[in-house]
């Protein structure tokens, strides 16, 4: 139920978002350039159920939902998700797509035991992917409760 309740909180405050920002359907332009990655992540690394996972960014700037700044925007993160949703719309909330939209750069994850995809998608003041989107590659991590602690670094 803490999942259910939290993401429908999420999406109140997207909806929230798109109402003060007078949304309009136009994607916001990427600086030329701009990446995002996993700072602590790498394709393959095997990690233990709860961790934490870090973002980075370069040639842009991170800013909260609602702030329309140029060249700046949030962190999307797309766990398992099967298929990319509609990148000229608004991003939605659940279980595949987590939305850090007060500005964060990391997360404390809890995943289930095996394998997991990951991927970063930048999103602009009202959660539409920038244009081009900003998407880091997908890497594949494995949950296993016996993997050695990560390091702080």
């Amino acid at each position: 139920m803490k999942l259910k309740s939290g993401v429908l909180v999420c999406a109140v405050l997207v909806l929230a978002c798109l109402c003060a920002s007078g949304y309009a359907g136009a994607r916001t332009p990427s600086a030329e350039g701009a990446m995002v990655a996993f700072a602590n992540l790498s394709d393959g690394d095997v990690v233990q159920p709860s961790f934490v996972v870090r973002f980075t960014i370069s040639g842009m700037g991170i800013a909260p939902a609602g702030s329309q700044i140029d060249n700046t925007g949030h962190f999307h993160l797309l766990i398992d998700l099967p298929d990319l949703p509609d990148l000229s719309q608004p991003l939605p909330v659940n279980e595949h797509i987590r939305h850090y939209g007060k500005g964060q750069t990391q997360a404390q994850l809890d995943l289930g035991e095996g394998q997991h995809t990951l991927q970063l998608l930048l999103a602009d003041y009202a959660h539409v992917p920038h244009d081009p989107p900003v998407m880091s590659q997908v890497i594949t991590i494995v949950v296993d409760g016996d993997a050695p602690p990560q390091s702080d670094s």
